[in-house]
């Protein structure tokens, strides 16, 4: 393996264990909209959830204080919908690849406000209940680790084939474009050429009609 394809390897493995789970805190105002989005690859499954901070620690949440949340696909399909809610969770296997948006609106209110939400999107290995699989099938800790580690190299592998197919799209659009740059280029000189002789037999008949040459 080369420099290159080895750096490769090593940046989809970090990529891989980095951003498969994505947990973070943010802020809305009121009337506002907040959207993250996930590049998920097809057949991957994608789990989420999310809640409002509650302000008021030991009381309960204010009624201002709930959000509409949409999760759709780049091609507009709906995988998650929820209305004045205070949390909520949702999971789904990708059905094409691209870029997932999950969109959080908190509703107007007067005076302003803001809403602090709590938001854990997994992907991919990550994405698995781990706890479940162990309880479920028995599995020993060491039979557990090797499962996971199994599945990981199964979605690096698949992320690097993807990655080379990304790779092959972008060379095959690169060419298409050098070639039709080419041919503007040939046809620019081509016209630049004929306006020039058409100058120049305008100019030349001009002057001939003057006598001047």
């Amino acid at each position: 393996m080369d420099a290159p394809a080895g750096y490769l390897v090593i940046l989809t493995i970090l990529g891989i264990l980095a951003s498969a789970s994505e947990s973070l805190r943010f802020d809305i105002q009121s009337s506002h909209t907040k959207c993250i989005a996930e590049d998920i690859k097809s057949n991957s499954m994608t789990v989420g959830k999310y809640s409002v901070v509650n302000p008021n620690e030991g009381q309960a949440l204010p009624d201002s204080h709930k959000l509409t949340v949409r999760v759709t696909s780049s091609y507009g399909n709906s995988y998650h919908t929820a209305d004045h809610v205070e949390s909520g969770q949702f999971a789904f296997t990708a059905a094409e690849t691209g870029d997932y948006m999950a969109c959080f609106y908190a509703a107007d209110h007067n005076p302003p406000i803001t809403l602090t939400v709590d938001f854990e999107w997994r992907t991919g290995v990550a994405a698995k209940d781990w706890s479940s699989i162990a309880k479920k099938g028995s599995v020993e800790a060491m039979e557990l680790e090797v499962k996971k580690l199994y599945d990981t190299t199964i979605a690096i592998q698949d992320e690097i084939l993807y990655l080379r197919q990304r790779e092959q799209e972008m060379q095959e659009l690169n060419r298409s474009t050098n070639s039709t740059m080419g041919w503007l280029g040939i046809l620019s000189l081509l016209m630049s050429l004929s306006v020039a002789g058409f100058q120049f037999w305008h100019l030349k008949t001009f002057f001939e009609k003057k006598k001047i040459i």
